[in-house]
């Protein structure tokens, strides 16, 4: 008679637990970001004691390579933000979401309307070797400029 009560509630359970998996929306969207190496930061022409750059790693989400390559991780000092380029919109990053891995870190979805930080006059230009993003930071009233290096175009040597 026991038996198989705890049966039934053992397949209740894993169903349950299956189900929750299944309907979280952070879990499916994992993001890794990896170090940027050629990356450059500056905040009013000067660059921060303390920066980093990442990306997400490419070959994380093949079906999203599109959406994912317009997003870009910025340390500056403390203060982790993410940059949007095609949207244009800064989102502030608390350090409780961002899971660390080595040199790198893997988060879920970072682009929350509760964490915008306000930001205007974003310009976008190509500057030889690199991509040069530069906005104001509506809260520090700062001009951040964010250079991006391009990768190599080695199609000719094959």
């Amino acid at each position: 008679m026991i038996a198989p009560v705890l049966v039934a509630m053992i397949s209740l359970a894993a169903q349950s637990s299956t189900a929750g998996q299944t309907g979280a929306p952070t879990d499916s969207v994992r993001v890794h970001w990896k170090v940027l190496e050629m990356a450059q930061v500056r905040l009013d022409d000067k660059a921060p004691l303390k920066w980093n750059v990442y990306q997400p790693d490419k070959k994380d989400n093949k079906k999203d390579k599109k959406k994912d390559s317009d997003l870009v991780l910025v340390l500056l000092g403390h203060r982790y933000l993410m940059l949007d380029t095609k949207a244009r919109l800064v989102y502030l990053v608390p350090i409780s979401d961002l899971l660390a891995q080595g040199t790198d870190f893997e988060s879920g979805d970072l682009a929350q309307q509760a964490r915008l930080v306000p930001s205007t006059d974003w310009t976008q230009r190509d500057v030889g070797p690199a991509e040069l993003y530069r906005l104001t930071l509506g809260d520090y009233g700062s001009v951040l400029e964010v250079s991006l290096p391009h990768m190599p175009d080695l199609r000719p040597f094959y």
